[in-house]
């Protein structure tokens, strides 16, 4: 995919904040959706979004009020003037968005996830002037978020984004959806232009959370929070936990701070910061020249393990290992979890290395 300038959109709506896009979960009844809106109308939020139909892991759950919904955003609109938007999980929902003239299509994390799928939305909504933003798929896998992406661009769909709302694992965490901010920092990277929106409702999975992880997004320089919002959280009917009141949203940006992007040179932080820079830049070769002398002890090991016939992953080292070095993370004010992925990598390594000796 060309780096072409895909920020024209985000540009256009000349936001003196980050943008918000915010509304309830899902789209209950036109009475719920009017007073959400008009709750929001006063608030930061640009666009309102509402899921009309609403994808459930098993059935017999509320799966949305379906199309018939669509005329209460287009009410919406009317009434309050702001944007709307839903999400669409195939060609036949894109086309029924398009024809309730919805602003912004997003495709949902388990769409993202099938090209079958993101292809035919692709080539319902060939050439659309609308904007559609892509969640990041559910599995932490940047080349098939990328992938989804441009399938959309490729049929003609210019005005492009995409959502982080973070990635599922079987590891236990704090998150509904662990946020994994490196990989939304490597799709900036790679597409530095592509307005990027973090959705903090479904990384956190309750509403306690949020603020701090828009302030996280914020930091990292995304470009906007979709946050879920409903006059009645409790009594949502669905995701009730992770939805706040229109009086929250309005406390959360107000509190949130918009950091400027870079130190002017000659201010006396700018110094410091540099300063610190050259530190962190010798230590991380330090780290790399230890993890080198690692490695060259690694494939002695594995030389002796080839010699004896012995089998690589040598489970109950790994594990004393691990438990060993997470207590002394621990001592020195490193978390469980760095410290595991750090080690996991390096264990990772260490059989890659073993392997070439042992098949050679």
């Amino acid at each position: 995919m060309e780096k072409k300038n895909f920020s024209t959109w985000l540009d256009n709506m000349e936001l003196n904040h980050p943008l918000v896009i915010a509304g309830p979960c899902s789209a209950e009844s036109e009475e719920q959706v009017l007073e959400v809106a008009h709750a929001l109308k006063n608030t930061d939020a640009t666009v309102f979004r509402a899921g009309v139909w609403k994808p459930r892991t098993r059935p017999g759950a509320f799966e949305g009020q379906g199309g018939k919904a669509l005329a209460w955003l287009q009410k919406v609109k009317q009434e309050t003037g702001l944007l709307t938007a839903v999400e669409i999980g195939n060609a036949q929902h894109a086309k029924l968005a398009l024809e309730f003239d919805i602003d912004i299509l997003w495709i949902g994390a388990r769409t993202t996830v099938n090209p079958f799928a993101v292809q035919e939305i692709a080539e319902a909504i060939q050439g659309t002037k609308k904007i559609v933003l892509v969640k990041n798929p559910i599995n932490p896998d940047l080349a098939l978020w990328i992938g989804a992406i441009e399938r959309l661009h490729k049929c003609g769909v210019e005005n492009l984004g995409a959502i982080h709302r973070g990635f599922s694992s079987f590891r236990k965490s704090k998150y509904r959806n662990i946020p994994n901010w490196q990989i939304p920092i490597d799709l900036k990277n790679k597409y530095p232009s592509l307005p990027i929106i973090n959705d903090p409702s479904h990384i956190c999975g309750e509403r306690e959370g949020i603020f701090d992880v828009s302030q996280t997004a914020l930091d990292l320089k995304l470009d906007g929070l979709m946050i879920e919002t409903h006059c009645n959280p409790d009594e949502a009917w669905s995701d009730a936990k992770q939805q706040i009141t229109p009086a929250r949203l309005i406390e959360i940006m107000d509190t949130l701070r918009v950091r400027k992007p870079r130190f002017e040179e000659g201010e006396e932080a700018y110094n410091k910061l540099d300063a610190l820079r050259k530190e962190i830049n010798n230590l991380d070769h330090q780290l790399l020249e230890t993890l080198a002398e690692r490695m060259a002890v690694v494939e002695n090991i594995g030389l002796a393990k080839k010699e004896g016939n012995v089998a690589i992953l040598q489970n109950t080292r790994w594990q004393e290992i691990l438990k060993k070095v997470v207590k002394e993370g621990k001592d020195q004010g490193l978390t469980k979890e760095f410290v595991e992925n750090i080690f996991k990598a390096i264990h990772q390594e260490s059989i890659a290395h073993q392997k070439k000796i042992i098949n050679a």
